[in-house]
């Protein structure tokens, strides 16, 4: 039996972030989507509204719309009585055109009638004998109109490439009348566990197998950050089946594997990725996740993540998540963090900046952190703080920054 061979230096995080930040391309290619489908992604083209939003002068409260020095010096004890010759409605146009002594009764959003410059609020208003309108306070002009253009004039740039698409930006485009627009696409990620021993879940375990976690755990970050995860098939541990699977992921962005070490043997996976292309690092010093590894073949990133579940998973967050975001063009994610005090003794690895997962109890950080290859680390985890390289022990009662999941 060929001997182990060992992970014989380790980078920081900061190194290996480093290193795979600056080997990140952003994505270029873009697609039309409709815009009901169009919230979280990223703005691939300049929009220049092409009308004026409103595209009219509007009543902006239910009332009567006037001419505004015909209510000059209008009061309850000395009211203007005007004379009511229409009503308009929201999507209707009036057909009169105003004079002094008239007014036009008129909903929220329907157009000014010609020759109206203001609106009075109903609530400063009552109705007389027969069409008479009585007006018990004054208005300035334009008071209470939603002037053509006040929001959006036509030519005016609305959103410019690489903004993301808000509600309130999608909300904007339909104002002009944007049924489609251009967005960057996203990231394709393929997914590949490696290892004889893994099994999809639902099948029967044999003696030795275990169920494959990781593909999961992997694809749901992938799909919450931006990115389309394309899981494949596991694969065996042999060179061919390696090479094989490495050359059908070659239409994906990105190449993500887990695991991937023969029992007591080699990393055969690493020795495929170094022989197609080149290895950039392999071995952090982070706990859990030392055996994470970054490679290149042609334009294509490769990212390796240990088989462990939870070394697998902290890393997606440390690593993937910020990696995605920038291939995709999203801002970076910043996640809720909350400051409590921890409630136990935590003694970490000296060298190593460890991802430590916690529950938050009766306002207590309570540690949650099993082992690299127990999910409930994190599954039963409300988040994690992170301990430097150099420090060994976090007392209890000291604060401590969560970020929760």
């Amino acid at each position: 039996m060929t001997p182990v061979r060992p992970i014989r230096g380790t980078i920081s995080i900061d190194e290996a972030r480093e290193l795979l930040f600056g080997a990140v391309t952003p994505i270029a290619r873009s697609e039309r989507v409709a815009l009901g489908n169009a919230d979280g992604r990223v703005l691939a083209e300049p929009v220049v509204s092409r009308i004026d939003v409103p595209p009219f002068d509007r009543a902006a409260m239910d009332g009567y719309a006037v001419i505004a020095e015909d209510t000059f010096g209008a009061s309850a004890s000395a009211p203007r009585t005007l004379r009511c010759i229409e009503s308009v409605y929201t999507g209707q146009v009036g057909s009169s055109q105003l004079a002094s002594g008239m007014c036009v009764e008129i909903a929220t959003g329907a157009p000014l009638p010609s020759g109206a410059n203001a609106v009075v609020m109903v609530e400063e208003t009552e109705r007389g004998p027969g069409d008479s309108v009585r007006v018990l306070t004054p208005v300035y002009p334009t008071q209470h109109v939603g002037r053509r253009a006040s929001d959006i004039s036509s030519g005016q740039a609305l959103l410019s490439p690489g903004d993301l698409l808000t509600p309130s930006r999608i909300g904007a485009l339909a104002a002009v009348g944007i049924s489609q627009v251009a967005v960057y696409g996203r990231p394709r990620i393929a997914i590949l566990s490696t290892g004889n021993e893994i099994v999809e879940p639902g099948q029967p375990l044999q003696p030795g197998q275990i169920y494959d976690i990781n593909r999961f755990t992997l694809a749901s970050v992938i799909d919450a950050h931006g990115g389309v995860a394309v899981p494949y098939p596991t694969v065996p541990d042999t060179h061919e089946d390696l090479t094989a699977a490495v050359n059908d992921t070659a239409g994906d962005d990105v190449l993500v594997f887990s695991g991937g070490s023969s029992v007591g043997e080699r990393d055969l996976i690493l020795d495929v990725i170094g022989r197609m292309g080149e290895v950039i690092f392999h071995g952090i010093a982070v706990k859990p996740g030392k055996p994470t590894a970054l490679g290149r073949i042609g334009n294509r990133l490769v990212l390796g993540m240990p088989g462990n579940p939870t070394s697998c998973l902290s890393n997606a967050y440390l690593l993937l998540v910020p990696m995605l975001r920038r291939m995709a063009r999203l801002p970076e994610f910043r996640p809720l963090i909350v400051r409590v005090p921890l409630a136990r003794r935590v003694v970490s690895t000296t060298g190593r900046h460890q991802f430590y997962t916690v529950r938050i109890e009766q306002g207590q950080a309570v540690p949650a952190f099993k082992g690299s290859g127990d999910i409930t680390s994190m599954s039963q985890a409300d988040g994690y703080f992170e301990i430097p390289a150099h420090t060994d022990i976090v007392e209890a009662g000291e604060m401590v920054d969560v970020k929760l999941f």
